[in-house]
């Protein structure tokens, strides 16, 4: 979008989420023009949609297939791309009784996808032509954020010169493995970033953690004179959404929150991208980015607290292993980033948008 934004300026830019945990995330967007949910997939909504918006050009992310507004798209003729497309053997799109999927498919002027995988599963069912392996935007995106990064002082107050652990999105599960840890180390600065940050969950989170202090608190007490609060706290709980991408620069190493849970491990790029040891939760299997990055050395999976505990250690005390892990997480997202750049010469050579 930020490409869009800065190749085509004449364009005003509309995103939409269907889901709260991500519209509350970028409702304030500055680099889109409109920041609303998207209405029910419907055809009198698909209709209405267009009718009002009257787009040049339409984005849908990832697996984002909705089928109303990908049929009405279509009809009127509006170019609709697939961006880090992202398929699985098991999805109705390869199954017999999936031609309703494959029919979704079938409104896309182009689909760009993450793997050469991807690309041949799809031609598998007769999409070949207009298919291109593009990998996934968000490896741009993530570089792009630490290239921007700017000091958070109240961040590097409260972990001085102590080793941190970042432990970001995370869920009852992974806390509940995570505490332990914490809570015999006191001379470990560890900073929680729960995925929720509901009044329950914090105080959860408070509950579990013994030494704790939450971020807003420090906020209302921080003063060029200290934060008295903060001597006999090793674990600061994040209240607030927005900071994690920023929060990862400082840890020493990172747990990526979900892999615990049944939905399985959040972003690991937004931590990785800064050349930290990776560690997270046993469910992972659907997420590439995180298979590619225990194949490469970078990240860890662990089954339960004592792994947990086990790894944490060997990272700490092993300069030789921290460094190996750390150098491969940042080489993994580094090898993977130019997305973008495909997307936009595609958008360029076939004219699709105009200065």
């Amino acid at each position: 979008m930020e490409k869009l934004k800065q190749d085509y300026p004449a364009y005003k830019i509309l995103l939409t989420f269907f889901s709260p945990s991500g519209y509350e995330i970028r409702k304030d967007y500055n680099q889109a023009d409109w920041v609303f949910y998207l209405p029910m997939d419907s055809p009198s909504h698909a209709k209405k949609f267009y009718d009002i918006t009257s787009p040049s050009i339409v984005f849908f992310i990832k697996y984002e297939f909705w089928n109303y507004y990908l049929q009405e798209a279509s009809k009127r003729n509006i170019p609709l791309m697939l961006v880090s497309g992202t398929f699985r053997k098991s999805q109705p799109f390869f199954q017999w009784y999936g031609s309703f999927h494959r029919n979704m498919l079938l409104c896309f002027t182009h689909l760009f996808v993450q793997t050469a995988t991807d690309k041949t599963l799809l031609a598998q069912i007769g999409f070949q032509s207009n298919v291109t392996i593009c990998g996934d935007t968000r490896f741009d995106r993530v570089l792009t954020i630490a290239q921007q990064f700017e000091p958070i002082p109240l961040i590097e107050h409260f972990i001085g010169n102590a080793k941190v652990i970042v432990a970001g999105s995370t869920w009852t599960e992974d806390d509940e493995e995570l505490n332990h840890f914490a809570n015999n180390h006191p001379e470990i600065r560890f900073i929680i970033a729960p995925h929720d940050i509901d009044e329950t969950r914090i105080q959860e989170c408070l509950t579990l953690y013994k030494h704790a202090v939450l971020f807003s608190e420090i906020v209302e007490n921080f003063s060029t004179s200290g934060i008295n609060t903060l001597l006999d706290k090793n674990v600061l709980i994040i209240d607030n959404i927005g900071m994690l991408s920023k929060l990862y620069y400082y840890s020493t190493i990172s747990f990526i929150g979900g892999g615990f849970g049944d939905d399985g491990v959040h972003n690991v790029l937004e931590a990785a991208v800064y050349n930290k040891p990776l560690l997270f939760g046993p469910v992972y299997e659907k997420y590439s980015e995180a298979v590619d990055l225990i194949e490469q050395q970078g990240a860890v999976s662990v089954e339960n607290a004592l792994e947990l505990e086990k790894e944490l250690n060997q990272l700490l005390n092993n300069k030789d292993w921290y460094q190996t892990m750390a150098v491969n997480a940042g080489n993994y997202v580094q090898s993977k980033t130019g997305a973008t750049q495909i997307l936009m010469s595609f958008i360029q050579e076939n004219r699709l948008l105009t200065n």
